[in-house]
């Protein structure tokens, strides 16, 4: 483990947003669900695409809200272009559990 510091964590921008659609992203190398989520109006709309099939269903996603870093460059996923990265955990069978606030709260707060 590499020590950071404070300055260094504050350069992560992790937002919470709400998913507002969601997909299948059968393109994608490893399954995979596309993601549309909502962080407010400072940021907008951004695209990610999330490997989270093993326990996330697109149907399930909607109105959800989700923790992303949203100033990492975007990254080409295929034919998609992934705007965030949202954050998650690995359960033991390696599957991602995603992170999420657990009271609602507005989209675009910025994690302290």
């Amino acid at each position: 483990m590499t020590d950071i510091t404070y300055d260094d964590f504050l350069a992560v921008d992790i937002r919470v947003g709400t998913v507002v659609r969601a997909e299948p992203f059968p393109e994608a190398r490893k399954p995979a669900i596309k993601l549309w989520i909502d962080f407010g109006p400072e940021i907008g709309e951004k695209k990610s695409s999330a490997q989270i099939t093993a326990h996330y269903t697109p149907e399930a996603l909607t109105g959800k809200q989700v923790m992303a870093v949203v100033n990492f460059p975007p990254r080409q996923i295929g034919p998609m272009r992934s705007e965030v990265l949202v954050l998650g955990l690995m359960d033991p069978d390696g599957g991602v559990v995603l992170i999420s606030p657990d009271h609602a709260v507005p989209n675009g707060a910025r994690m302290h």
